[in-house]
């Protein structure tokens, strides 16, 4: 059966949602029925020296109000905080918080049981030249596990700092 580009487009598009969602609802299931995929992309912005609303719609590329908007949601529900920047008192800085790191790292924890059911399904090899071929597809370094907002790393060096 011959598929067109835009079936491998829908393909993947399956995919990242079938991931996403189940990451969704686990968290969800752990106690962090608040939080959404865009609030991840944020504290990772933050992590990564975005300190403050408008830093963070700069890395994200969307508005200023967007940004301040997911900004102000984060610190609501304790996931970020926002203190006056003491150089600068027209400014707050940004900061990712415990309550942030906890469900960064769940999330990852989910991620990886998700993945473990994928492994499941197709086998360890498949899985692994899946993951191959994307790679060589979108390029290496569009999952870059030493960039300074993976948290897998980070999160470690920022509760000890």
């Amino acid at each position: 059966m011959s598929r067109s580009g835009a079936d491998l487009a829908l393909l993947l598009l399956g995919g990242f949602r079938t991931l996403v969602d189940g990451a969704m609802a686990e968290l969800a299931a752990r106690g962090y029925d608040d939080f959404r995929p865009t609030h991840e992309f944020a504290m990772r912005a933050i992590i990564a020296g975005a300190d403050s609303a408008s830093d963070v719609a700069r890395r994200l590329s969307v508005s200023k109000q967007a940004a301040a908007k997911t900004v102000a949601v984060l610190v609501a529900r304790g996931y970020v905080s926002s203190e006056p920047d003491p150089s600068d008192a027209r400014r707050n800085r940004l900061q990712v918080t415990a309550r942030g790191l906890d469900v960064l790292r769940e999330g990852e924890a989910v991620f990886e049981d998700l993945r473990a059911r994928w492994e499941e399904k197709l086998g360890a090899a498949e899985l692994a030249r899946l993951e191959a071929d994307l790679a060589t597809l979108v390029g290496d370094a569009a999952v870059d596990p030493g960039a300074p907002g993976w948290v897998g790393q980070d999160a470690v060096a920022i509760e000890h700092e």
